[in-house]
Order: C-alpha cells, then sequence, then structure tokens
C-alpha cells in the first residue's frame, strides 16, 4: 500500500513576516506611550520647581533674619545666580556666600548646568542655572529657572 509522507508543521514566510510586523507595531506603540525623552524632561522640570521654591525660601530667610534686607546682588533686573566675573559683579547675582549654609545647604543648581550638582564652595566661581530678580515697585522677590523644558514657564514669587 502506498503510504503519503508526513507533512511537517512549520510557519510560512508570510506568517513569520506577519508575526514581526505586529509585534513591530506594537513596540512602536510602547515606546511612544512611555517616550522616555518626554519622561526626563518632566523630571528636569520638577527639580526646577523645587529649586526655585528653595532659593526663594531661603532669601526671604535671610531678609527675616536681617529686617526685611534682601541680599545684595538681588536687582530689579534679573541676573543669573553665579559667579564667574568677580571683576563686573553688575553682571550677576552672587548671593551664595550670604545664605549658604546659614539658609540653605547648598544653592541647587539647574539638572543642566554643572550636571545638577549643588553649589557648596562660594569663593569659586560657579553656576546654578537660575535667575533672580526684585520688583521695583513692591520689593518681590521672583526666582525663575529659563532653562525649563517641555515650554514650561518656571518662576516662584514672592
Amino acid at each position: 500500500m502506498y503510504s503519503m509522507p508526513k507533512l511537517r508543521q512549520a510557519f510560512t514566510l508570510i506568517e513569520l513576516i506577519v508575526v514581526i510586523g505586529i509585534l513591530s507595531v506594537l513596540l512602536t506603540i510602547v515606546l511612544v506611550a512611555i517616550n522616555p525623552a518626554r519622561q526626563f524632561a518632566q523630571a528636569n522640570n520638577t527639580k526646577r520647581r523645587s529649586d526655585t521654591t528653595a532659593l526663594l525660601n531661603a532669601v526671604h530667610q535671610y531678609a527675616a533674619d536681617n529686617k526685611g534686607v534682601l541680599p545684595t546682588g538681588i536687582t530689579a533686573a534679573a541676573l543669573p545666580i553665579r559667579l564667574s566675573n568677580p571683576a563686573d559683579p553688575t553682571a550677576e547675582s552672587d548671593i551664595c556666600a550670604l545664605i549658604v549654609p546659614t539658609y540653605i545647604a547648598a544653592l541647587p543648581a539647574d539638572p543642566l548646568t554643572n550636571n545638577g550638582a549643588s553649589v557648596t564652595a562660594c569663593t569659586t566661581a560657579y553656576s546654578t542655572g537660575y535667575t533672580i530678580l526684585k520688583s521695583a515697585t513692591n520689593n518681590r522677590v521672583t526666582v525663575a529657572a529659563p532653562a525649563a523644558e517641555l515650554s514650561e514657564i518656571i518662576a516662584a514669587t514672592r
């Protein structure tokens, strides 16, 4: 008697291509939903909000201990909180020595500035990536994060 050869069960090339296509579409959807770059940007902005509030609190604690007088270097113009050129202090607001470590343990730095490392040495050049100003009319102080990501405006005023 004649017997039929056994057929082997296997996936065809078309079936494999369809499965790979479906998996790649699902992977793309998952990556778009998670969006790691956006998650990092949101985390950086959260740190900036926290830092601006901490800086503002330290400045106001200084003012409370000094009969309402703000640290020198805070003007009506938005100046970066940094020390880069001791010969020209009008281009920056060097408040580090006045508030560190009495009112804040270290000056916080923007996540994209100095790898986000806080500033503890006030005598050497530093940059925080934040700006500070006082209103000319009502003496309110604003600390801002100009490098905010995702088109957000991050500033704290008190």
